[in-house]
């Protein structure tokens, strides 16, 4: 039993260490089953994790795996055998990390406690992972890195972000890409145009905001502006006119004033994006935050970040009406018993039923209906050339 833990929130962290106290009886009833402990939550000195759940195997930092693979292999006799990346659960569309680490000091951030300074993979191996996976369905990559858009900053040869896209985008079966997270300080025009001229790479951008008051971006060292954020969507817009945006806010970040709030809810208002992911402050212990006063009360930032949440399900709502008639590209992940699932190229998640074997395909689909998160439709019918040559444009976004 492997359990792989992200630490961005404290609520996550409770909810693995309840989880890996939930397990200590079946280790204690089958003292033969391995418990392993990876991801963040494992940092370099384990002393503690180990007096606090001494019955755990293992305990792997995100740089280690190949600790689990030869533990696994003691224990069990045969070396086992470590792809680069599982295909196992979402065959047609897979992540693949292109880094670990970032050398941002965002003041609420605790991923380079964690993970530590960025770490990038060679283009080439990550050029074998994608092909190693195309041949096993793919059709479909998102490139991640805590902060992609640094993407080689730290090797010899210092490759960008979009050079990569265009490597990553010559592999014969591979229909899209795209990648994340972006960090505002860091995306360049290269990058801008790869995403508007090369044909495989998605109209899909997740560039995080946090805030939309200058004072407390400078508390959390974003290194960027209220202004300078809005200039960057509006070079984003212009270059890009289908473009889908996405970004992170945290609400409640100690001292924020119920104006700065207001500051940013005005923001997500004006901006209007197509997804927002909110979260209620929490101090990660060891950050610069941490040592600042957590001012504001728990239930002001839960009605701060009902408000945002509500904001943003009318806005999704007014920009996926839009599509109610249209016809769009979608790319189908799954299915069962004829009701398919699968996303545009702007990342909007389509529903439509259908007896055929859809998985793996490009499907024009006419949307029916549509809400704030998801849409349905009907109608499919299989594109009849292939992305590899043609980038065939949704009609997404249409105003």
């Amino acid at each position: 039993i492997v359990l792989n833990t992200c630490v961005v929130r404290q609520s996550a962290e409770d909810r693995v260490y309840g989880r890996l106290s939930s397990l200590k009886p079946i280790k204690q009833r089958r003292p033969e089953t391995i418990l392993a402990l990876m991801g963040c939550a494992v940092e370099e000195d384990t002393s503690s994790l180990q007096q606090r759940f001494p019955y755990v195997d293992l305990f792997v930092r995100p740089s280690d795996t190949e600790s689990l693979i030869d533990f696994i292999a003691s224990r069990d006799g045969p070396a086992a055998h470590q792809q680069p990346a599982s295909s196992a659960v979402h065959p047609v569309s897979c992540y693949v990390p292109v880094m670990h680490g970032c050398d941002h000091l965002c003041t609420y951030c605790i991923v380079r406690l964690r993970r530590g300074r960025q770490r990038s993979k060679r283009p080439a191996e990550i050029v074998d992972e994608v092909q190693c996976l195309v041949g096993q369905g793919a059709r479909e990559v998102t490139l991640l890195g805590q902060n992609v858009d640094a993407y080689g900053h730290d090797l010899p040869d210092q490759p960008t972000l979009a050079g990569l896209l265009e490597t990553v985008h010559e592999i014969d079966g591979l229909w899209r890409i795209r990648f994340l997270t972006s960090h505002p300080a860091d995306m360049t025009d290269e990058l801008i145009e790869a995403v508007a001229d090369l044909p495989k790479v998605c109209e899909h951008i997740e560039i995080p905001v946090q805030s939309g008051d200058d004072e407390i971006l400078k508390r959390m060292l974003r290194r960027h502006t209220v202004t300078q954020y809005r200039e960057l969507v509006a070079k984003i817009r212009e270059r890009i006119p289908n473009v889908a945006l996405v970004t992170d806010v945290i609400v409640g970040f100690p001292g924020e004033s119920e104006k700065q709030f207001m500051n940013t809810y005005d923001l997500l208002r004006e901006i209007r994006f197509d997804v927002v992911h909110v979260a209620a402050y929490s101090p990660r212990p060891g950050t610069a935050a941490s040592r600042l006063p957590d001012d504001v009360p728990s239930q002001e930032k839960e009605r701060r970040r009902k408000a945002v949440e509500e904001l943003q399900k009318q806005i999704a709502t007014e920009i996926n009406a839009r599509f109610l008639g249209q016809t769009v590209e979608v790319l189908v992940e799954e299915g069962h018993k004829g009701k398919w699932r699968g996303r545009t190229r702007t990342n909007k998640l389509v529903f439509f039923e259908d007896e055929g074997e859809w998985r793996g395909k490009l499907a024009q689909v006419q949307i029916t209906w549509t809400g704030p998160w998801s849409m349905q439709g009907g109608n499919p019918t299989v594109l009849p050339s292939s992305p590899d040559s043609d980038k065939i444009k949704d009609q997404e976004r249409a105003e």
